[in-house]
């Protein structure tokens, strides 16, 4: 780059390299080869499936019932001590809210699916406004140390992209004691390797992705 100064030195001529057409068409190229990637790794990135061995297993009350049945078929096919079932208070007038909690309808659930009810456990957490799945993750915790039993392992199984932020969530609330896995169960509501096509996808994959990042920067739990 070339500086010229003219007159008093208030003002200066520059000369500098800018891309030429070429340049342009590389530089677009490779912007659209990031957006192709980004779009099509950030739903796997989200729904990641990381697990551990035996220990128990752990589901949100609030899941679908195709994620709760994917729950009953994991604990008899594999050998957890337990299946707890977490989740907070439902909503005034929605449908089957005699149960309460989320934690008793998904336990109800599961039994329905052949789960024997002395091998599930109810959790219920508390009426929380935000950091619900932290609020769940905590309450089993607390659960766990007032009956005397520790887990070393836990498995918990989320759907699609709320899975990540689940596991961080989950790590978070038991401690640094206990490995944390998870089975993400496919989002039935979009198709996930095209979820930008849909309102649904977008809208749910994009706040999970802002929202993992609120968990991963910014969120930290009080001081029990």
């Amino acid at each position: 780059m070339e500086t010229r100064h003219r007159g008093w030195g208030l003002v200066c001529r520059r000369q500098c390299w800018v891309p030429s057409w070429r340049g342009w068409l590389l530089a677009l190229g490779a912007f659209l080869l990031l957006g192709y990637t980004g779009l099509h790794g950030i739903y796997p990135f989200l729904a990641v499936d990381t697990r551990v061995p035996g220990g128990v297993l752990v589901v949100e009350g609030w899941a679908p019932d195709y994620a709760l049945a994917v729950a009953a078929r994991e604990f008899r096919e594999h050998p957890y001590q337990r299946l707890y079932v977490t989740g907070g208070s439902l909503e005034r007038g929605v449908p089957l809210s005699e149960y309460g909690t989320y934690a008793d309808l998904g336990a109800a659930i599961v039994r329905r699916l052949g789960v024997r009810p002395e091998d599930v456990q109810s959790v219920p957490g508390p009426a929380v406004q935000r950091d619900r799945t932290y609020a769940a993750a905590l309450a089993l915790k607390r659960w766990l140390a007032d009956h005397d039993l520790r887990a070393t392992n836990c498995q918990v199984i989320s759907v699609g992209a709320h899975t990540r932020r689940t596991r961080l969530l989950f790590e978070k609330a038991l401690g640094r004691e206990v490995s944390v896995g998870v089975i993400a169960v496919e989002d039935q509501d979009y198709d996930s390797r095209h979820w930008w096509r849909s309102s649904q996808g977008f809208r749910v994959v994009s706040g999970e992705l802002l929202a993992y990042g609120y968990a991963r920067l910014w969120f930290h739990p009080p001081a029990e």
